[in-house]
């Protein structure tokens, strides 16, 4: 407690355990009695309330902290169970108070439940109040609505402005996640269930002032966008806000509420264009930040788009899209773009026709037929033939006005910095073979079914003369075709047309297994696998049950500066840090490995990369 705030707290009771006094170190002053008439500002009398009943919290184990009104006077009375029946009181007097406003009595159940509260923050629809971490150094603020619930007549069309509240609206818990149905094991939610009503965000702030203007950065999960949530364990902000920035992390429309397209509702669109709803929640959401971050001592001008796998292919199209102009100024991609064989974007003809015949298919030809479904009758019916995979995003005209690449191509995406790279095992031979026989003629044959007459230049970039060398390349082109390649084709665009500084990384750090049930056999190390380095950047390695290593948790710190530095200033090297170089032809295109002991090398796969390059360039 200050000084300021302790002049009139008066500490009562000679028995009061020693322990106990050393931790409250309130000491009674002479001059208090002459003090006692000065007048104690309302913003003092809270702060040394609440600070009495912290303190008086932390007394020992097992402490019963009450607050009362007697009077004018506030006690704070502590009790434990070694010393119950003694009485000791803690009286903080304060001549002037009279009767204790709702704020400090709401101030003091917070402190006596143990729950800090965070200051209401007030957003373009309402106020929020959230709460503080642990250390009581980051405020936390869930389930904040950044758009209307996406139902009834607004299901298929773009997000509408939230309608707003009155009152402090509680921010303590996750929002809905987007309805999907169970694609991925590995994920792990917090929230309640799915639901239409989905479309609300997450801020992790460090506690500063409104005026504070610290980088921002907003998280895009992934999940194929056709699974995932912000409430998983593994992508929680609140250890990256401890680094000095804001973290933002929104839901968005998934599957087929979130890029379903019909000639219907191209034509009720005023952008004559439909699908996309998912993007363009995450455009909407960045909106949001754009006119409220200040408000949580976010700058406005230093906004940082982050994400993986499906998240990744999102930085890429929100850096392509006129939609979110303005409203980036770097971007980190881990793990895809839309530049390869996953996840292409359709053209808006081809998935309106698709929309047509899932409709016809279900005996709902027209929008009023399908809108009128319940949410669970929809995704059941999207889901009937087991094909989890059916609708994402498309070239709509109005999100995207072209392809990603021709978008690159001219040179019309976001000049801003950009951090990207992927995981050394993204694919491996096993999914590479299939059901097939790891053998080099088995590789020969795939490589000809996949590349035709682009074959030969394809297996000399990737060669297979015995069984365990195709096993090798194998590897290296599951990777490449999965999520390398399309990602390095977005990195090569930017160093090309984006006149901003590139950093490429490798992450190697192939995590630890967990050990075996008794009895079984030990398993397989799946290497650097696709999405492993989340919970390294997020510093959440104990979201997993691993036995990780000191070497783990090094490296997640340092990935967690890295990130955030480059968050804030373009560059993510900073003091201590092995150092990034930047992504250019005249240092040989180095790639910073991100393993136990991070470095930097020249680009060992440039090679490989072009001959696919090469390969998959339209005639």
């Amino acid at each position: 407690m200050r000084k300021s705030d302790t002049s009139h707290i008066i500490a009562q009771g000679l028995d009061v355990p020693a322990d106990c006094r050393s931790k409250l170190q309130v000491r009674e002053q002479a001059n208090v009695a002459a003090k006692e008439s000065e007048p104690l500002s309302v913003g003092a009398k809270m702060r040394a309330t609440v600070r009495a009943i912290t303190a008086c919290q932390k007394f020992a184990k097992n402490e019963v902290c009450l607050a009362r009104l007697l009077g004018g006077t506030i006690f704070a009375v502590y009790e434990d169970r070694k010393y119950r029946g003694r009485g000791e009181f803690m009286r903080i007097h304060a001549n002037s108070i009279q009767r204790a406003t709702r704020s400090i009595v709401a101030a003091l159940l917070l402190a006596a439940s143990g729950v800090a509260a965070a200051g209401q923050v007030r957003t373009d629809a309402g106020s929020v109040e959230g709460s503080t971490s642990t250390d009581g150094k980051v405020q936390i603020f869930k389930g904040v609505p950044y758009a209307a619930p996406p139902v009834g007549a607004l299901r298929w069309k773009e997000p509408q402005p939230v309608p707003s509240w009155q009152g402090v609206r509680k921010a303590n818990d996750f929002g809905a996640r987007c309805m999907q149905g169970n694609v991925f094991g590995d994920m792990v939610f917090r929230d309640t269930a799915p639901s239409e009503d989905c479309l609300y965000l997450n801020v992790w702030a460090p506690k500063a002032s409104a005026s504070a203007k610290l980088p921002v950065m907003v998280w895009i999960y992934g999940g194929g966008f056709q699974a995932g949530a912000t409430s998983e364990p593994r992508q929680d902000g609140e250890r990256l806000a401890h680094k000095g920035v804001v973290v933002v992390s929104m839901n968005y429309r998934l599957g087929i509420f979130g890029f379903f397209s019909h000639p219907e509702l191209t034509k009720e669109s005023p952008h004559h264009a439909s699908g996309n709803y998912g993007l363009q929640d995450q455009a909407a959401a960045l909106q949001w930040v754009r006119k409220n971050i200040a408000a949580f001592g976010g700058d406005p001008e230093n906004i940082t788009i982050f994400g993986e796998s499906a998240g990744s292919f999102s930085v890429s199209a929100l850096m392509a899209s006129p939609t979110s102009k303005g409203l980036i100024h770097r971007a980190i991609g881990e793990s895809g773009a839309f530049f390869g064989r996953t996840l292409t974007a359709k053209p808006l003809a081809e998935s309106e026709q698709e929309g047509v015949k899932f409709g016809q298919s279900i005996g709902a030809d027209t929008l009023e037929k399908l809108r009128a479904m319940t949410s669970q009758q929809t995704l059941d019916a999207a889901w009937k033939d087991k094909n989890a995979f059916r609708f994402g995003p498309n070239i709509d005209g109005y999100f995207f006005p072209e392809s990603p690449s021709e978008i690159f191509a001219k040179g019309n995406q976001a000049h801003v910095a950009l951090l990207a790279g992927w995981n050394h095992d993204e694919g491996n031979y096993h999914i590479f073979f299939g059901a097939d026989a790891p053998t080099k003629d088995n590789f020969a044959k795939k490589v000809s079914q996949t590349y035709g007459d682009k074959a030969p230049a394809v297996l000399k970039a990737f060669p297979a003369e015995t069984d365990e060398q195709a096993k090798n390349s194998a590897d290296l082109l599951a990777t490449a075709n999965f999520i390398g390649y399309g990602t390095w084709k977005w990195i090569e665009m930017q160093v090309k047309t984006g006149d901003s500084p590139v950093y490429r990384y490798e992450f190697d750090q192939a995590p630890p297994l967990a050990p075996p049930a008794a009895g079984a056999a030990p398993q397989e190390s799946r290497g650097a696998y696709h999405s492993a380095e989340i919970e390294f950047v997020f510093g959440m390695l104990d979201s997993k049950k691993l036995p990780w290593r000191p070497e783990d948790y090094a490296l997640s710190e340092q990935m967690g500066s890295y990130w955030t530095n480059f968050a804030k200033t373009g560059n993510p090297n900073g003091a201590g840090l092995p150092q990034w170089p930047q992504y250019s032809a005249k240092d040989g295109y180095p790639v910073m490995h991100l393993v136990a002991t991070p470095h930097a090398a020249a680009d060992q796969q440039r090679v490989q990369y072009e001959a696919l390059d090469k390969a998959s360039a339209k005639p």
